[in-house]
């Protein structure tokens, strides 16, 4: 059964809200609970998104977008060259 996707400002929320109901004196057992996430999630959360804020959380995401289309381009002009190569080669 495939799990939800949160956007990273969903996430960031609900750390904050588990923030609010730690200080309060909830249990990280039931404050999981109460955002509908597993243990491990939340810690994977926490340890990824734990500093953010919500406007460094939208700057993440662009740099990460930006860093995926750059290893695109790399690698299309890596096979590109490799082709070129061959073909000078005569390996066609």
């Amino acid at each position: 059964m495939p799990g939800k996707r949160y956007s990273t400002e969903q996430i960031i929320a609900k750390l904050r809200e588990a923030e609010k109901l730690q200080a309060q004196g909830a249990t990280i057992p039931a404050v999981c609970k109460k955002l509908g996430v597993s243990d491990q999630t939340f810690y994977r959360w926490r340890q990824k998104y734990g500093a953010l804020k919500e406007d460094e959380a939208h700057r993440l995401r662009a740099l990460e977008q930006e860093n995926a289309r750059l290893k695109r381009i790399v690698a299309e002009q890596a096979l590109d060259i490799s082709m070129l190569k061959d073909v000078q080669r005569g390996n066609f």
